[in-house]
């Protein structure tokens, strides 16, 4: 089983989620239907513009934290080639 790190944007306010999980397509089936409090309080479509896997659920926090700690639209735009 693999761990995943993805960042998921909603265009509609310009805002990005990051997040981590062993199931990414059940995580942002829950993220675009408000079972998630942070991105339940946006509507809009989530989209996932990045993800990178792991084989490991620690390496995929470390990595989680990292980006977290970037808090910087123009890091995660660059990271995911969004111009």
């Amino acid at each position: 089983m693999g761990y995943f790190v993805y960042l998921l944007y909603n265009k509609k306010h310009d805002k990005f989620y990051i997040g981590q999980s062993n199931s990414l397509e059940r995580r942002i089936f829950e993220h675009n239907f408000g079972l998630s409090n942070y991105t339940s309080k946006y509507d809009g479509t989530w989209e996932k513009v990045y993800s990178e896997r792991f084989d490991d659920r620690k390496e995929a926090l470390i990595r989680e934290r990292f980006l977290k700690k970037q808090k910087s639209k123009k890091f995660y735009k660059k990271l995911c080639n969004m111009n």
